[in-house]
């Protein structure tokens, strides 16, 4: 998904933002406090990874701005400090998840997807739509008995739809899942990768519709 990391220590961000992108999430870096807490006043995300020690505002004044805003977005702090009420302000302040430094990425990477999984209301990290099943932890996708080879921004396209199976997604919104600040894509690039998906998924109990002028959804063929 979407991924905010506002983390000023650059070898702790390269690695982390190394990490999500491989696997096909998109990762917008912040170094400092102000201008994170500016973006996260415009642009929506599926996840926050937040450190507390920043420039500008601290971690815990931006959590707090967000959370009066009434933005419920998942936060994931990260800190050095290991001190209880460090901790319990964090979580008493809306945080949903707290990581001490350092850490294991991998544990960074398990936390992260319970908190992308619940937020969608999901139990396990599978996500399942028709015969399609895809697998949050690993990134494999299954059409039936067949493993289809997916490349990571087929997936996180992949992903978004079947998380939301008959929800219609604009192109506009799939651009700003699938690509951050960075990065140029217009609109035909979205149709070029609901094309690639597509054909990757042939033979499916599920598929992606066109929903003219506005966007695309994906849905089993037994709600037809």
């Amino acid at each position: 998904m979407r991924i905010l990391l506002v983390e000023d220590t650059h070898d702790v961000g390269e690695a982390i933002v190394r990490r999500f992108e491989a696997v096909g999430h998109t990762v917008d870096w912040e170094t400092h406090g102000d201008a994170a807490s500016e973006i996260l006043d415009f642009t929506e995300f599926d996840l926050v990874i937040l450190d507390v020690m920043l420039p500008g505002l601290d971690g815990f004044e931006i959590l707090r701005r967000l959370r009066q805003g009434s933005n419920a977005v998942p936060v994931l702090m990260l800190t050095a400090r290991s001190e209880v009420d460090d901790r319990v302000s964090a979580l008493d302040l809306g945080a949903d998840d707290y990581l001490i430094k350092p850490f294991d990425f991998r544990e960074l990477e398990a936390r992260a997807r319970v908190l992308m999984r619940r937020r969608s209301g999901e139990a396990t990290n599978l996500v399942v739509c028709g015969d399609i099943v895809l697998d949050r932890a690993n990134r494999s996708v299954r059409v039936g008995k067949r493993e289809v080879q997916l490349k990571r921004r087929e997936i996180s396209l992949l992903e978004i739809l079947a998380a939301k199976p008959g929800r219609v997604f604009g192109k506009d919104e799939l651009l700003d899942q699938l690509f951050g600040f960075d990065e140029a894509a217009g609109a035909n690039a979205i149709e070029l990768y609901i094309g690639r998906l597509r054909k990757k998924l042939e033979g499916a109990k599920a598929h992606i519709v066109t929903v003219r002028h506005i966007g695309y959804k994906l849905v089993s063929d037994a709600e037809h």
